[in-house]
């Protein structure tokens, strides 16, 4: 049971691929997975809960898989990767009136991954939990507005490459804050 729920959601990610989220219906998704309508109402509300959950459960697999990363390039970079595999979907969820909720799991991941990155690497271990907090929301910020951006431009550039540069940009400042040494 639990497989035909896992089918459901990924022939919902294969139909965003192709169409935009307002024109994928349960008919389509039914029919490709070749289940009956009560099939998908047994686990979904309707489509906007099986985005709803699809998303969930993607960035919960994007979490677990990365997140124990061990450097901030290698943070944004694999969450960038993810993002870029996604890359239809995405652009057709950020244009869709389901826009928010995207973004706000987008968010979500994007802090978890980074503080869990932050919370073991043992050079923040020598900083106050305000400056803590600060790097994680510099590397959110960073994130989250670079997906935006990103999305904002048809998914033109590569992410991945971005978030690589800016990591060779700022890594210096970064190594400063964090050992106290303005002398870098």
């Amino acid at each position: 049971m639990i497989q035909t729920k896992e089918i459901i959601k990924d022939t919902f990610w294969e139909l965003l691929e192709e169409k935009p989220y307002n024109k994928i219906t349960v008919k389509d998704i039914v029919t490709r997975c070749r289940v009956n309508r009560n099939t998908f109402y047994y686990y979904f509300q309707d489509i906007p809960t099986l985005m709803t959950d699809s998303i969930e459960d993607w960035m919960e697999k994007v979490i677990q898989q990365y997140g124990s990363v061990t450097s901030p390039v290698n943070c944004l970079t694999y969450m960038a990767e993810e993002c870029m595999k996604r890359k239809k979907a995405f652009l057709h969820l950020f244009h869709s009136v389901q826009k928010d909720p995207f973004l706000s799991g987008l968010n979500k991941m994007g802090d978890d991954i980074i503080r869990n990155y932050v919370d073991k690497m043992g050079v923040y271990k020598q900083v106050s939990k305000k400056e803590k907090d600060i790097v994680i929301r510099c590397y959110k910020c960073v994130f989250v507005g670079s997906m935006l951006n990103w999305l904002e431009e048809g998914a033109s550039y590569d992410l991945k490459e971005f978030y690589e540069e800016f990591c060779k940009m700022f890594a210096g400042p970064g190594e400063r804050v964090v050992s106290g040494d303005e002398s870098k």
